[in-house]
């Protein structure tokens, strides 16, 4: 494995909001580049002030935001797009995914088509989803390719990413698969599981063997669980790491435990240690709408 550390990057495809700014701002200080936000969250102005107020250059800098669930159809997804545009006041959005694949077929597929429009017109750079199950990714790989034979290459839009929650309990092969097969990079929302998991057995042996908190073992985990170099993915640069791990995003409003779920480039899990954190279990932390079936 390449040695990884807080600069590395991945090449792609294509909190409360009375506290986003500071620890934000702060986040960036510490060394991270990478926010994920969202219209749900009410957090986008905030998050982007606090993300430019960080001392780092914009263009080194990547905001995300989502299409809320609510809003999963042609019309609402490009009134999104300029929302956040006003909102943030970025000249432009770095990643924008569709949030769950809700809305029926028509609207997730129409609220792509106008997430495809944004990157022709300049307002998006790329484009992705969020919790979509191998079967809503099925559909919208048939909907690129029939759109590409019709109009030509580039006008289906190019997936990047698929946001989903991913953890030693929650480690879905069936999407794992189907992206990693497609070169789609995996965001990993709650990595840390909510805190749940800290006193599993596990996790703490690991904690004591690395002289690692639970939280970085879990962050560690998460950008390693692939680790297939080499491989050719177009797109922008998002967070910095060299293999093809997940893009781990771990949550806290505290300066502390930011500083600490960054500190994870001093250390590897070996073979041994990934294989321990393998517990075959099925269990959200949170929603779960990959298994949509609307």
């Amino acid at each position: 494995m390449s040695k990884l550390d807080v600069w590395s990057k991945y090449r792609m495809n294509s909190g409360p909001a009375d506290v986003a700014n500071d620890v934000t701002a702060h986040a960036i200080k510490t060394g991270y580049r990478h926010v994920d936000s969202a219209t749900v969250y009410r957090n986008e102005s905030p998050s982007a002030a606090g993300m430019l107020g960080g001392g780092v250059s914009r263009s080194e800098l990547f905001f995300t935001s989502k299409v809320p669930p609510r809003s999963v159809n042609y019309k609402d997804a490009k009134a999104c797009v300029d929302e956040s545009l006003r909102k943030t006041g970025l000249d432009y959005i770095d990643l924008y995914l569709i949030h769950a694949p809700f809305g029926g077929k028509s609207g997730r597929l129409g609220a792509w088509k106008a997430l495809t429009e944004a990157v022709e017109e300049g307002k998006v750079k790329s484009i992705g989803v969020s919790n979509y199950g191998v079967h809503h990714l099925d559909e919208l790989e048939e909907y690129i390719k029939i759109t590409e034979e019709k109009e030509g290459a580039g006008k289906g839009g190019v997936l990047s990413i698929n946001q989903v929650e991913l953890h030693p309990w929650l480690a879905r092969p069936d999407i794992v698969h189907w992206c990693e097969k497609r070169g789609v990079l995996l965001e990993a929302y709650s990595p840390l599981v909510r805190a749940r998991r800290m006193n599993d057995a596990r996790l703490v042996s690991l904690s004591k063997k690395h002289k690692k908190t639970p939280a970085q073992i879990l962050v560690r985990w998460s950008l390693q669980k692939v680790g297939v170099t080499d491989r050719t993915i177009n797109s922008q640069l998002l967070t910095r790491v060299t293999t093809q791990g997940f893009v781990p995003l771990p949550k806290s409003i505290t300066h502390s435990r930011i500083e600490e779920n960054a500190n994870v480039y001093d250390f590897e899990l070996d073979d041994e240690d990934m294989k321990q954190l393998e517990t075959s279990e099925y269990a959200p932390s949170a929603w779960d709408p990959t298994t949509s079936t609307e």
